[in-house]
């Protein structure tokens, strides 16, 4: 025997919420993950790329610079101008707010 009120060691009893939360969340978790693989699955590209339809004219690919700025430099630019955008932004109401208690003090 052993203290009064505590289970025999090596011995773990759970309520039945701790295992029915687990197994929510195990569900919640697998259905995303299934969600997640079937929206890939089905936006994937490569199934419909390898046969040309009938009527299609693709158009000349894109050079390497090309490329480079419409998929690299073009995001880092527009990405640089919402930056700054934010920061005058910020620094515009900051300035505001400092000159307004001057003010009224």
């Amino acid at each position: 025997m052993g203290h009064p009120g505590r289970a025999p060691a090596g011995v773990v009893r759970y309520l039945g919420a701790v295992a029915n939360e687990n197994k929510k969340r195990a569900a919640r978790a697998g259905a995303v993950t299934l969600g997640a693989v079937l929206a890939l699955l089905m936006t994937s590209p490569a199934a419909h790329a390898l046969y040309r339809d009938d009527g299609d004219q693709p158009g000349e690919g894109l050079s390497v610079f090309e490329t480079l700025g419409l998929f690299v430099i073009a995001p880092i630019a527009s990405f640089v101008l919402i930056a700054v955008l934010v920061v005058v932004g910020e620094k515009a109401a900051v300035k505001r707010n400092s000159t307004s208690r001057n003010i009224s003090t």
